[in-house]
This record gives C-alpha cells, structure tokens and sequence, in this order.
C-alpha cells in the first residue's frame, strides 16, 4: 500500500474510492492562512486535497501563537507561506502546496488566475481587499466561502453557515453588504459564509503590537532576528479585537467540510479518469 493510499483509508472506507479521486483532482486556493486559514488549509489536505494554494503576505507574530496554526514561540519572525507548506507536505508529502507570499488587492488580482481553481476560499481580514475577492471570486466557475469575523467570539454552537445576503447578526457581514451596495456592481453568483451572530467586548488591556513591548515590533527591541522587524501590522490596524483559539479554528474546519462536502456531493461520473 502506497504512503498516500494508506493515510486516506479511513476516508475511503466512509466516501468510496472515486470520491476519494475526486479529492485528489480538484484544486483549491485560500487567501488569508491566519487563524481560519490556516486551519482550513490543513483540514483540506488531511481530507484528501492534492492541489491547494495558499496565500498570505505576513510572518508569524508573537499575538498570533495563541489561534494560528504554524504560530509558536519558535516561528515568530517566519514566513506564514512557508512554514505552513513544510507542514502540510509532512501530512502528505504527494500533495502539491502552491505557497505566495503576497497580498490579495484590486491591483494584483489577475496574477492569481482564479479561472484554474475548483474552489476559492476568502478568509482575509483587509475590508477592500476582502470586497474585492468576493466581488471577483464570485463571478468565476469555482464555488466560493467566505469567512466572516471570528474575533469578539465564545461560543462555539453559535456559529452558523449561511448565503451572504442572509448572514444575520454579523456586524462583518453587515458592513461588506452596505459598502457593496454603495459602491454599486453588485456580486456574481451566491456563495456561502461561515459566521457567528454572538458579539461580545473587549475587557481587557491591549498592550501588545500596539505599544513598544511586542517581541516583533517596528522598532529593534525583537530577540536579535532581523526577520522580526519587518513584518509588524498591528499597529496599522484600525482596531484589535480579541479572539479565543478555538473560533477561528471552527470557522476554518467548517470551510474545509463545506469543500469537502460540496465534492462528495458530486456525480461520481465527473470523476476524473
């Protein structure tokens, strides 16, 4: 029995083996490999995904540790793109990680040929950038997820999948459909969101990325890795808001079973041969 073979049993014995192959042919590409995406990424390729490309210009900070996937004491400083491809090839070592350090934005968005994808996957945080993605996501052949805001959340049974223009509750949500609606253009074909309607506050300090005591900040106070000091967004946010490890991580997983589940639902006949 081949590596592959045998890492995939248990999910051939429960959907067949031309479902299983189904897996393999289809391509994906997530932009944002944070706290939802970077779990997502990984539920994919443990599901069976071969092909999947990954997209995110940011190193690991030190805030990032207590949600993010490949964030630990030791990756502060590295580039997110990277590390999460040496560790989805150590699931797989067949699949075939795409890794691009960049940012998703209006002027870039032909260089990521969405045309190719079977699924595209929107989990970054930039409010244009994220307006733009689902603006072209959605007028493309793939099927399209997006996530909303996992911060500000506790509870785990509050979170609900749900077509964009019905997302209720979610002040993400609210805001990209008014500004969609302002900007005028509309979006293309329905997709679906990941979202929560819980909102609580935050109660307590930020004295992080925001002020001087962060190990990755602007100025030269890191732990000697020059990496460290070129890649702190922090302090370029509007606002920081707080967020529990396992939201952001049952956004990303359930991303990862409405992919899975959209491909289990195919006709067996689609299967490439």
């Amino acid at each position: 029995m081949g590596i592959e073979k045998a890492i995939f049993q248990r999910t051939e014995l429960l959907i067949g083996r031309k479902k299983m192959d189904l897996l393999r042919e289809k391509r994906v590409i997530i932009f944002g490999i944070g706290g939802v995406g970077s779990w997502c990424a990984e539920t994919l390729v443990r599901s069976g995904i071969r092909y999947l490309t990954i997209v995110d210009s940011d190193r690991v900070c030190v805030t990032n540790v207590n949600r993010q996937l490949m964030a630990t004491t030791k990756t502060v400083g590295k580039v997110k793109t990277e590390l999460l491809k040496a560790r989805l090839l150590e699931i797989n070592p067949k699949a075939e990680i795409n890794a691009l350090q960049m940012i998703y934005s209006k002027e870039n968005s032909d260089e990521f040929q969405l045309d190719i994808y079977d699924f595209i996957v929107d989990a970054i945080d930039s409010f244009e950038n994220k307006i733009h993605l689902i603006r072209t996501a959605s007028n493309t052949n793939a099927i399209f997820f997006s996530s909303m805001g996992a911060a500000l959340k506790m509870d785990p049974t509050r979170i609900k999948v749900g077509e964009f223009w019905s997302v209720d509750g979610c002040p993400l949500g609210a805001a990209l459909r008014k500004k969609i609606r302002q900007t005028g253009g509309g979006v293309g074909k329905k997709f679906f969101c990941v979202y929560s309607d819980e909102l609580l506050e935050n109660i307590g300090e930020n004295d992080s990325c925001v002020t001087d005591k962060c190990i990755c900040p602007k100025s030269k106070e890191g732990p000697g890795n020059p990496d460290l000091l070129n890649h702190e967004w922090c302090s370029s946010k509007a606002k920081i808001n707080g967020t529990v490890s396992h939201m952001p991580a049952i956004f990303g997983m359930t991303i990862a079973g409405l992919v899975t589940q959209s491909i289990y639902n195919e006709q067996s006949a689609v299967v490439t041969q």
